[in-house]
């Protein structure tokens, strides 16, 4: 049996948005940083997060190629800039914490609204490998149907990951304290492992590039 050029371009795009978005790997980041906030609150972020993180997907893949032209901004660089923020967080992440915390004088408002963009939105849920594969997605479509399914993919991870953060906190109640700290420091080690693979595979052709002088 035969399978349709379209399925299977449905497939590539959901396993690569899907492997690149990590919405399992989000869940440790999320309960740590939410962890004295009310359901509610934690509610309010989750929403926000994957609404940010969508509305940037979304607008790289419609837009992204017409964006990296105008600034002359290669993937490569976006490859080396993500591995870097990447490999930051994953250390700490690695050290069961993270750096944006709540102030004293700060409202939970003010938190929620900082958290919910940056780190949360922006990288974790929508990094620099998702907005990189939706661009690269997006280029290789031949269809506006094909186009179609790729916008279709990232509306759906977006609310995938939006359903888990729901119940994030129901997970971390199970596996208790120290088995979100030990998700965390695993992700961490995840986390950095895939910082240094972006670093890398943005240097080298840059590197290179420099090497033969174009």
């Amino acid at each position: 049996m035969t399978v349709s050029p379209l399925f299977e371009f449905a497939l590539l795009s959901f396993i690569s948005m899907f492997t690149m978005v990590n919405p399992i790997g989000v869940v440790p980041v999320f309960t740590a940083m939410t962890a004295k906030l009310s359901p509610q609150e934690s509610h309010r972020v989750a929403r926000k997060a994957t609404f940010t993180g969508a509305a940037i997907l979304l607008s790289f893949a419609l837009t992204g190629q017409w964006i990296f032209r105008f600034f002359s901004i290669s993937v490569d660089s976006l490859r080396v800039v993500g591995g870097v923020i990447f490999f930051f967080m994953g250390y700490e992440m690695l050290q069961a914490r993270l750096t944006r915390t709540q102030f004293d004088d700060e409202t939970n408002h003010e938190y929620i609204n900082d958290i919910s963009i940056t780190p949360l939105g922006i990288p974790i849920i929508c990094g620099p490998g998702a907005i990189t594969t939706s661009i690269l997605l997006m280029n290789e479509s031949k269809s506006a149907m094909e186009q179609g399914i790729v916008l279709g993919i990232i509306v759906g991870i977006m609310l995938f990951t939006y359903l888990l953060l729901l119940g994030a906190k129901q997970v971390t109640h199970i596996i208790g304290e120290n088995g979100n700290k030990v998700m965390l420091r695993l992700m961490g080690l995840i986390v950095m492992v895939i910082a240094v693979e972006f670093f890398f595979a943005g240097l080298t052709p840059i590197v290179q590039r420099m090497l033969s002088g174009g």
